[in-house]
């Protein structure tokens, strides 16, 4: 499974397995959502979701993806994640519907008006022991309970251990949409612990991956996040492309928009609670 669930070859079901037959449905719903059209992409995928397990859990992690860069969206996302968990069927499906309701808690706990910690954990705790340790769902699964530990534990060393798991499991599924948050993620931790050299080639890494896959909606994160290990003119210069490409796309990630629009440099990367005193990144 790629990353919230649709990555560039078309639909991931729970086996990880995309179809990659050229200008499939999942084409074009990776399109619109690698340019932050999150409400086109699940309105494609809405009558298979009807029927399809896959397709419905697929279409709820757009709309929690849509949640991510917007803080807005809750209630739709909701609806569309719940259909998801009364469609699954084997235990596979179970587990990446319960995957999918940790992030969505993740994600409001750190962007929505509500703490919702014990779900999330609860959520992956159930996916974890749903999975058998080789599963193709595992990458995901460690980086998801890795934002857990960095943002709403504050654990960085259990952090950093799941990212690791995380970014390997990644490289040998081949899921570069997922290495391309993991490098950011294990970026950030080393810039935290001032290893700047290791900061730089991990969001260089990141900021790589997006430009190849055509991930439009990340490249500005992950522009901002280069700035800060970058020196002082190559930053500025990163920071007004990554301004640029904010306002093209109507102003997502909200988050960074308005950290952009300040004038201040972001916490590195910038996908953090919006608050001055945040350190960590939420994707």
């Amino acid at each position: 499974m790629s990353e919230h669930g649709w990555g560039p070859s078309g639909p991931n079901g729970p086996d990880g397995q995309g179809r990659a037959a050229a200008e499939e449905p999942g084409d074009t719903v990776w399109r619109l959502r690698s340019r932050g059209c999150w409400q086109e992409a699940a309105e494609l995928l809405r009558p298979a979701a009807e029927q399809e397990p896959a397709a419905a859990l697929g279409r709820a992690e757009l709309l929690i993806e849509q949640c991510l860069f917007t803080a807005a969206h809750w209630t739709q996302a909701e609806q569309a994640l719940r259909l998801a968990e009364a469609q699954a069927a084997g235990t596979e499906q179970r587990a990446a519907a319960a995957c999918a309701r940790g992030f969505l808690a993740y994600v409001a706990s750190v962007l929505g008006p509500r703490d919702r910690l014990d779900e999330a954990q609860a959520a992956l705790g159930r996916t974890s022991a749903l999975l058998p340790p080789d599963a193709p769902g595992r990458p995901l699964l460690d980086f998801r309970r890795g934002l857990v530990a960095e943002n709403l534990l504050r654990d960085r060393s259990a952090a950093w251990i799941a990212y690791r798991r995380a970014h390997d499991g990644a490289g040998e599924r081949g899921d570069e949409l997922l290495r391309s948050y993991t490098w950011r993620h294990l970026a950030a931790l080393a810039l935290s612990r001032g290893d700047r050299g290791h900061a730089r080639e991990g969001f260089d890494a990141s900021l790589r991956l997006r430009e190849q896959l055509g991930f439009t909606v990340g490249v500005a994160p992950a522009l901002a996040a280069l700035a800060e290990v970058s020196e002082p003119a190559e930053a500025a210069r990163l920071r007004a492309e990554a301004a640029r490409l904010v306002h093209a796309l109507g102003g997502v990630p909200v988050w960074l928009a308005r950290q952009l629009a300040s004038g201040r440099a972001p916490v590195a990367p910038p996908d953090g609670r919006i608050t001055t005193e945040t350190g960590g990144t939420i994707s």
